[in-house]
């Protein structure tokens, strides 16, 4: 570091991988050192994993948002609005009223955008009132009331493409579900399917076996490679790019992803998704070698999940001082994922895996841990405190024991 002039630091975003960037880089960095300001469209953050909970009446909205300054650490600026387009050639970002925000260094963090706009008829008629998704506050509430209501039929459940937040989202509401209509009395005049465009329920063999073997289970049908072009709210119907329908009185639909719009106005930043191409193992954007990218909004292999974004947070503060200091980069985030899957019934599956390891039974983070692909009432305990450690370890950018970046391999039975 110079001593005299501090680095300048703009992070976009305000969620999860923003706060908790922002928020590290605080504890590195003394304010003279480094100026840190973080920009994002409103104040309000989302405990997007309590969104799944809202549907069925076990959390409300008002307890899973909170206002997003309020999760940065004392010297950071944040800053209210929208972002026009980022000029690499300048190190500058352009704001929507026309300001300039000039850096040393960028950090990317504004996730994955909801285009239903982009599937014919989606939003169209019939939008909340029978077909919802739950991946917004306003569409979980409103898909809390059109369950209430629900007296019977079919219900689908049907992510668009991929990729998509939490990918496991969409299973946990048809087990969700499934417990929810037995509780009412009336799973018996419930057919639940999940239509999704992949050759299996999920993209890992080993947990797309259990996946699909849970379903069967709790008899909900698993229709594969149906690729969605049309959502009828009108007459009830999804209609497949060759044809196939399928018909439906409820739909919760996941619409198609993208990056924010402001990737497609930056040249040479995103690709045709707007999600910003960055290197797989140091987040480093290809774009220039002073943006670092993190979250949902990189085209990383890597599940788009909020544990994902935790453990690159290590990373790309690491490297942001590496960068910063001249020195080399290091090249040490394997794709390391961590999620549990709510399965009803009070228990939970976890998995934890990388770009090279797919998920696999066994017990994390050691030989003594919790249970992976196994549903057990331990695990839906954790996924009841992670929102606990969301707001009180993970955002403010604290270390924790036993938990890093690097998937660990002990404790997992690999197949032979």
């Amino acid at each position: 570091m110079n001593g005299e002039i501090p680095h300048r630091i703009v992070v976009l975003g305000g969620g999860t991988g923003g706060t908790l960037t922002a928020n590290r880089l605080r504890h590195a960095y003394a304010e003279s050192q480094a100026t840190i300001t973080v920009v994002d469209q409103d104040d309000c953050h989302v405990y997007q994993p309590g969104l799944l909970f809202v549907p069925f009446g076990l959390t409300h909205p008002e307890d899973i948002i909170r206002p997003r300054g309020r999760q940065l650490h004392r010297g950071i600026l944040y800053r209210v609005g929208s972002i026009e387009r980022v000029d690499t050639s300048r190190d500058v970002v352009v704001l929507a009223d026309g300001q300039e925000l000039a850096y040393d260094l960028l950090v990317i963090a504004t996730g994955a955008v909801l285009q239903p706009g982009e599937t014919e008829g989606m939003a169209g008629q019939g939008w909340m009132e029978k077909v919802f998704t739950f991946y917004t506050p306003e569409g979980a509430a409103a898909l809390e009331g059109g369950l209430a209501t629900f007296s019977g039929g079919r219900v689908v459940v049907n992510p668009i493409d991929m990729p998509i937040k939490c990918p496991v989202a969409p299973l946990e509401f048809c087990f969700l579900a499934d417990w929810y209509f037995r509780e009412r009395g009336i799973r018996d005049k419930v057919q639940l399917s999940y239509v999704t465009p992949l050759d299996a329920a999920f993209t890992k063999p080993v947990s797309a076996k259990r996946l699909a073997g849970m379903l069967a289970e709790r008899g909900v049908d698993l229709i594969t490679e149906f690729n969605t072009g049309q959502v009828d709210g009108q007459n009830g119907r999804l209609v497949s790019f060759d044809g196939r329908e399928i018909p439906f009185d409820l739909a919760v639909v996941i619409p198609l992803h993208g990056g924010a719009d402001y990737v497609g106005a930056s040249p040479g930043l995103g690709d045709e998704l707007n999600f910003v191409p960055a290197d797989e193992h140091t987040l480093q954007s290809k774009a220039k070698g002073n943006v670092f990218v993190i979250g949902d909004a990189s085209n990383l292999p890597a599940s788009k999940a909020g544990s994902v974004t935790h453990f690159q947070g290590e990373v790309v503060v690491e490297n942001v001082q590496h960068f910063l200091s001249g020195e080399p980069l290091s090249a040490s985030f394997d794709g390391h994922a961590n999620c549990f899957i709510e399965t009803g019934f009070g228990k939970a599956l976890l998995i934890d895996f990388n770009y090279e390891t797919e998920p696999l039974p066994g017990h994390f983070p050691s030989q003594v841990g919790l249970p992976l692909l196994k549903d057990s009432r331990l695990n839906h305990l954790g996924k009841l405190m992670f929102q606990w450690f969301y707001w009180h370890a993970l955002l403010p950018g604290r270390n924790i024991p036993g938990v890093s970046s690097d998937m660990p391999q002990a404790g997992k039975v690999h197949q032979s």
